[in-house]
C-alpha cells in the first residue's frame, strides 16, 4: 500500500484538519502531510482550485489512499481506527459511547464554533461576549466531558481512559476554551491540560 497523503489546512485555524491529523498520529499510522493554506493574503480562486484538485467536496481534510479519496474528518478517523483499533475503546458499550460523543462534535456545537473560531496561538485575557446559543453549547460540552470522565474515564486522563478518536474530535474545542479565556470547572480544565500536554 502506498503511503496515505493527508491534505489539510493550517492546523492553527482548521479544526477539521487537526482532528484526523491527531488520529493518524496517535494511531502511529505513517502518512504524508500536505498543507493547503486557507484564507489570508492571496486566497481566492487559485487556492479554491487547489482544494478542488485534491477533494471533490471542495474542503479539507482529504485523505488520498491507493486512488481513493476520503474527504471527511470523521470518516478519516474511522479509517485510521481500522488500522489502529486502539483509537476506539475496546469495550463495545464504551466504543458506542465514544462514537456518539465524536458524532455529536461532528454534527453539533455550531454556535460555539461560530462564536469562538479556531486560533490556537491567540490568547484573550477575558472571555468575549457570546450568544446564548454558544453558552448553551458550552454548558452541554461541560456536561458531556464531565459525565464521560466520571463514568467512562476509568481513572484515566482522557474521556474514555485512554486517548481515543473522541479526544481528537474535542481537542480543537479545548484550544478554543483556552484561546477565549472561557471559565472552566476543574475537571474540564484537567482534561484540557491533558490535551495540551
Amino acid at each position: 500500500m502506498a503511503t496515505p497523503i493527508l491534505y489539510i489546512g493550517n492546523k492553527n485555524y482548521s479544526s477539521w484538519s487537526l482532528r484526523p491529523w491527531l488520529a493518524l498520529k496517535w494511531g502511529g499510522i505513517a502518512f504524508e502531510e500536505r498543507i493547503i493554506p486557507l484564507g489570508g493574503e492571496g486566497y481566492g480562486k487559485s487556492k479554491i482550485k487547489d482544494v478542488l484538485a485534491v477533494s471533490p467536496s471542495g474542503r479539507v481534510p482529504a485523505l488520498h489512499l491507493n486512488g481513493a479519496i476520503i474527504n471527511d474528518s470523521l470518516a478519516i478517523c474511522e479509517w485510521a481506527a481500522e488500522q489502529a483499533p486502539s483509537l476506539w475503546p475496546r469495550d463495545p458499550m464504551a466504543r458506542a459511547l465514544a462514537r456518539s460523543a465524536a458524532a455529536e462534535m461532528h454534527s453539533g456545537f455550531a454556535a460555539l464554533r461560530n462564536d469562538l473560531s479556531m486560533n490556537i496561538r491567540r490568547r484573550m485575557t477575558s472571555a468575549p461576549k457570546i450568544s446564548d446559543d454558544a453558552h448553551a453549547d458550552i454548558a452541554r460540552l461541560f456536561e458531556l466531558w464531565i459525565g464521560l470522565r466520571e463514568t467512562q474515564g476509568a481513572g484515566g486522563a482522557y474521556l474514555f481512559g485512554a486517548r481515543s478518536i473522541a479526544d481528537a474530535m474535542y481537542a480543537p474545542v479545548a484550544t478554543r476554551l483556552r484561546t477565549y479565556a472561557i471559565p472552566t470547572p476543574s475537571i474540564v480544565q484537567a482534561y484540557c491540560d491533558t490535551i495540551f500536554a
